[in-house]
């Protein structure tokens, strides 16, 4: 891919799984990354990661469920690099599955806060910087049950839907500022979400029958870094026509 170099992503939930190979694919295309999670060691070590391979990364600690901590990465970005030209809004949580009438008030907020006001705050910080500039490209992080529902999970499908429609809107609304919006739609990924439903596993050793999303054609889990190439993609000018679409990243889930 091209046009990345010398530009600026930030990626949030960047400590480790999707967020972790998605800020290090950038890198590797020549992109400066702003590794952003609440996980500082985690995030810490995928900058290492970063510049071990010869990129260039900077880690902020950032809580994306309040605007002032968002805003405050957005400033780091611009501060740092002279630019956001690139955005990964990945930072989510499962809670667990439970039916709808089991899930307390506490656990429906706390993961509503965090995967879809999350990512709002991040769009409301990151927007007019790319607004400013004339160009960007942002991708969100989905999920396959942003596409269907899922029983056992209310609120973590409620809150991905939310983020499918808010990836529509606000590509819509900036579709003639030269900012792109898209998301991806992850099917079962090895990541440490997916190892949650295993019951802690190890991400990279997960059994594939494990898990309660197993039913893949494909019959596998990918890999996070198959979930990068897919925001990698999104982000460069191989996809300059696509805003507003939510790719399906699933091994035929979506299809099945």
């Amino acid at each position: 891919m091209n046009g990345f170099d010398g530009k600026t992503a930030v990626v949030t939930g960047a400590a480790s799984g999707i967020g972790r190979a998605s800020a290090q694919r950038l890198a590797a295309e020549g992109a400066n990354v702003v590794v952003a999670d609440v996980d500082a060691d985690g995030g810490e070590e995928t900058v290492d990661l970063i510049a071990d391979a010869g990129g260039d990364a900077t880690f902020v600690e950032v809580d994306v469920s309040n605007l002032e901590s968002v805003e405050r990465m957005v400033d780091v970005a611009v501060d740092t690099y002279g630019s956001l030209d690139f955005a990964h809004n990945n930072a989510g949580i499962l809670t667990g599955f439970d039916e709808v009438t089991d899930i307390e008030e506490d656990q429906w907020d706390r993961l509503l806060d965090i995967n879809l006001k999350g990512v709002w705050a991040c769009l409301k910080a990151e927007l007019p910087v790319m607004e400013e500039q004339g160009s960007g490209a942002i991708v969100n992080t989905a999920s396959e049950a942003g596409l269907v529902g899922m029983g056992g999970l209310a609120n973590y499908s409620a809150s991905k839907h939310g983020v499918v429609g808010l990836t529509k809107t606000v590509a819509l609304e900036y579709a003639t500022r030269g900012v792109r919006v898209n998301a991806i739609a992850p099917g079962p990924t090895k990541t440490n979400i997916q190892s949650g439903m295993a019951g802690g596993s190890d991400p990279s050793t997960l059994p594939f029958d494990t898990s309660a999303m197993a039913d893949v054609p494909m019959d596998r889990h990918a890999d996070p870094e198959e979930m990068a190439g897919a925001v990698a993609f999104l982000c460069s000018e191989a996809a300059s026509y696509i805003t507003g679409h939510t790719l399906p990243v699933d091994g035929g889930q979506a299809a099945d």
